[in-house]
């Protein structure tokens, strides 16, 4: 079923007449690859799409129109041209090719739009389908390359940014993005939750956090690379690393979010660090945003926390702890387990059979 169906079928459920979707991660959704960013720090697009029960139309501005119309238009699906300039021209657009108010229209929290639905949207877009689950697999097989291998080319006295700078050339050059790229060393890494690289200089431990970017997709990753022996900072780590696998473990389809979030607490508490889960944020569904949602162990009362792991969801924990302790990869989830998507399988992992975890590349050890 694609995703244009799935909107429709929300039509249908809440009686809506038009569902008109103005955000990058639903407009990615409905028409993979319809709209690669323009402005990447946009919260409404310049590419919406307006789904009706019997017609589905682009709306985009005159700006981008003809480049849509020729490299990215599917079959079947209409375009309506409006002026860049005008800022009520892309609502009135909606209103027109949907024939209904726009008080009557549905959208992803649009203001102009009278029913909020976005709630709902994310909720059919999390189970992911065979074409998305692929495209997914890619994403994370090349971001996972642009850092280990940026990594795997740190040489003590670079600075971090120029480690960045590798990373982000290695995800823009498939055509990706990074809404996320930390690089932090040394006392930074050892101080800071998110070391923004800011051009100090690294020396003996380098930590490297992705997200990345792809036809609307995400994916989340942290490595480790070390100058120097690696036991302190491995013996440190699998605190997260045991965590992270009872976190893996519970969160199966047809269990709901509460339950993880429950042992994920209950996993810090048992690691001797009760409660440290308020120190960062934890992670938690992924795809078409960075966090499709985030809620805490303390959020019981979120429409979230009974919400069913579906099927096919792809998900990014991110258990931490004070002192550089980070454990993050994207796993895809399905009822025969759980799927590491961010692997290039050229690097050091440990020996857990069943969910084995990245270990700290020893500078020259590959």
């Amino acid at each position: 079923m694609s995703s244009i169906d799935r909107v429709r079928e929300l039509l249908e459920r809440g009686d809506y007449a038009g569902v008109v979707l103005t955000r990058p991660g639903p407009v990615a959704w409905a028409i993979p690859g319809i709209n690669p960013p323009i402005d990447r720090t946009a919260a409404v697009d310049t590419v919406w799409v307006a789904i009706g029960p019997q017609n589905c139309t682009v709306i985009t501005t005159s700006v981008e129109e003809l480049r849509i119309s020729q490299e990215l238009l599917p079959t079947g699906i209409g375009v309506r041209s409006v002026p860049w300039w005008d800022s009520d021209a892309m609502v009135a657009a909606a209103v027109e090719v949907l024939g209904v108010p726009a008080q009557q229209l549905a959208a992803d929290g649009h203001p102009s739009f009278g029913i909020d639905v976005s709630h709902e949207l994310t909720q059919q877009r999390l189970a992911l389908d065979a074409d998305e689950a692929e495209r997914l697999r890619e994403l994370g097989r090349l971001a996972t390359v642009a850092v280990e291998s940026a990594l795997r080319e740190w040489e003590p006295g670079q600075t971090d940014t120029q480690v960045a700078a590798r990373i982000a050339s290695g995800v823009e050059i498939f055509g990706a993005d990074a809404p996320v790229l930390l690089v932090g060393a040394d006392d930074r890494l050892m101080r800071y939750r998110h070391p923004v690289a800011v051009g100090a200089t690294t020396h003996d431990c380098v930590m490297a956090v992705l997200v990345a970017r792809h036809q609307g997709l995400h994916v989340a990753l942290t490595r480790y690379v070390s100058a120097h022996d690696t036991t302190e900072l491995e013996t440190r780590l699998d605190v997260v690393r045991s965590i992270h696998r009872d976190v893996l473990a519970a969160g199966r389809p047809g269990r709901n979010y509460g339950e993880v979030l429950t042992v994920l607490a209950d996993a810090y508490a048992r690691s001797g660090a009760p409660d440290a889960w308020n120190e960062h944020y934890q992670g938690g569904p992924i795809g078409y945003a960075q966090r499709e949602f985030e809620i805490s162990p303390a959020q019981s009362m979120s429409p979230w926390w009974h919400e069913v792991i579906a099927e096919n969801t792809a998900v990014a924990w991110n258990p931490s702890l004070g002192g550089g302790l980070k454990d993050e990869d994207t796993y895809l989830i399905s009822s025969d387990g759980v799927e590491l998507i961010t692997t290039s399988r050229q690097w050091p992992m440990d020996d857990d059979l069943e969910y084995p975890r990245p270990r700290v590349l020893r500078l020259g050890s590959m």
